[in-house]
């Protein structure tokens, strides 16, 4: 069955690309309202696509924002396993166009790379699928396992409305396990199996002193410096071996396993200081940075702003001093507990002479990590391995994806995080692109995989 499929994705390549192109091409940029009916356009590109290869329902959903695209399959049979496909047609903004080698919004291919906005964050990564399954229809007039497709438009604006959606029409959208694509590999070519995310909380808190900024002069060494104390407070925050110093903050951790460490240190290693510039690599003692960044929790300051910032000296003792925190979690750890326990070593390390003030980061996700020798994960792994020709890797994420915590919170079910994306796509930033070496071995992937499934 495979070699039918496959051989129809290569005969009908230039059909397809031309399509993504046609997909590629439409601004579906969600934060910005000028561009609400493009997004509109984008949301019905999917579903003709949906309707045109032989899907049984399909229909866009009113949100009470940008529209979603649900699609259903069910022909295999009640014997054969349903699949909950998760993606989004919605892009980041373009800007600053003037930084761009080729028009964003205009498809071009460059040494084997496809560039526009969208081309790996998650267009191109969502019709990957919708020609797989296309392939399958037209070859074998059937999918091998039953799938419900979910497409938003709002992924890039935080998916406000998708918890909601997805709680209420939990029958609908239910299945036996989730497959998202809107994730990547270590390294080009190098098939990786991602198990796991992390989860993210922060806060935001501001020390103020004197109502107004005071000379220095007159009032240093009688009132108390928001900036300095400012110091005191970040610096009591982590010691010297990254390891956080807020009292029960890795209470809740699970720890990290041998059999993990192990798949961690299997993982091709990134050259930091060609990659960011640094001379040297700072991580949690006892742990490498792989570790550290992977499956350790971490708490870093994101911005501080205080005082005068113009050129040259102004003497004042400033009124206030502004920090942001964000904290990158791990399985175990609640989000609200460890905002709680942030507030409270704020509260206890704030000196005297100043007051506090704080307000909650409002978005907040748990960490997700699925076991890596489940069935699901080992199939993709060889469907991987299969396609690219090289052993699968096995990852942790330091980055947080909230719909997979929703759905994991909502369905308990396996969710299998098959991206194709890779450390070079320039996701959000000018020139994004995609390689076309692995979108060809991705749907290659894909069809292994589906069909793997088949008698699962």
């Amino acid at each position: 069955m495979t070699e039918k499929v496959i051989t129809y994705l290569e005969e009908h390549n230039e059909q397809q690309l031309r399509a993504l192109y046609d997909f590629l091409s439409i601004p579906s940029v969600s934060t910005n309202p000028a561009n609400k009916e493009d997004v509109k356009k984008a949301a019905n590109f999917v579903k003709k696509y949906l309707d045109n290869i032989g899907f049984e329902h399909v229909e866009i959903q009113s949100t009470g924002g940008h529209p979603l695209v649900y699609g259903e399959w069910l022909g295999a049979g009640s014997d054969a396993p349903t699949v909950l496909f998760y993606g989004h047609y919605d892009v980041q903004p373009a800007d600053p166009l003037e930084l761009w080698d080729s028009e964003p919004f205009k498809p071009e291919q460059r040494n084997g790379r496809l560039y526009a906005r969208g081309a790996s964050d998650d267009k191109g990564q969502v019709f990957m699928h919708l020609a797989v399954f296309e392939a399958f229809m037209q070859t074998e007039g059937k999918l091998p396992i039953n799938v419900k497709v979910c497409i938003e438009g709002e992924e890039e604006i935080g998916s406000e409305h998708l918890y909601k959606i997805l709680k209420d029409k939990k029958e609908q959208f239910n299945a036996d396990f989730a497959v998202i694509s809107d994730s990547g590999m270590v390294a080009e070519e190098q098939p990786t199996i991602l198990y796991g995310l992390k989860g993210f909380t922060g806060l935001e808190f501001t020390l103020h002193g004197p109502s107004i900024d005071l000379h220095s002069g007159m009032y240093g060494g009688a009132v108390r410096n928001p900036a300095i104390a400012m110091a005191h407070v970040l610096a009591s925050l982590k010691d010297q071996d990254e390891v956080v110093q807020i009292n029960g903050f890795y209470d809740q951790v699970e720890p990290l396993s041998q059999t993990e460490r192990n798949l961690i240190k299997n993982v091709p290693g990134e050259d930091y200081k060609a990659t960011t510039g640094i001379k040297e690599t700072a991580s949690e003692n006892g742990y490498t940075a792989k570790e550290h960044t992977m499956a350790r929790p971490t708490l870093e300051v994101n911005g501080m702003y205080s005082g005068y910032q113009g050129e040259g000296t102004k003497t004042i003792i400033p009124s206030s001093a502004t920090a942001k925190l964000t904290c990158r979690l791990v399985p175990g750890q609640e989000p609200a507990h460890i905002q709680d326990l942030l507030i409270k070593h704020i509260e206890e390390h704030t000196p005297k002479g100043v007051t506090v003030d704080i307000k909650k980061e409002p978005l907040s996700a748990k960490a997700y990590k699925v076991d890596p020798t489940h069935p699901l994960i080992k199939k993709a792994a060889d469907s991987y391995t299969k396609a690219f020709g090289k052993e699968t890797v096995y990852v942790r994420m330091g980055g947080s994806i909230p719909v997979v915590e929703w759905i994991d919170a909502i369905y308990n079910m396996p969710i299998v995080l098959l991206g194709f994306g890779t450390p070079n796509d320039r996701l959000h930033s000018p020139n994004e692109s995609f390689p076309l070496e692995n979108y060809q071995k991705g749907m290659q992937t894909l069809v292994y995989y589906w069909d793997a499934l088949k008698n699962n």
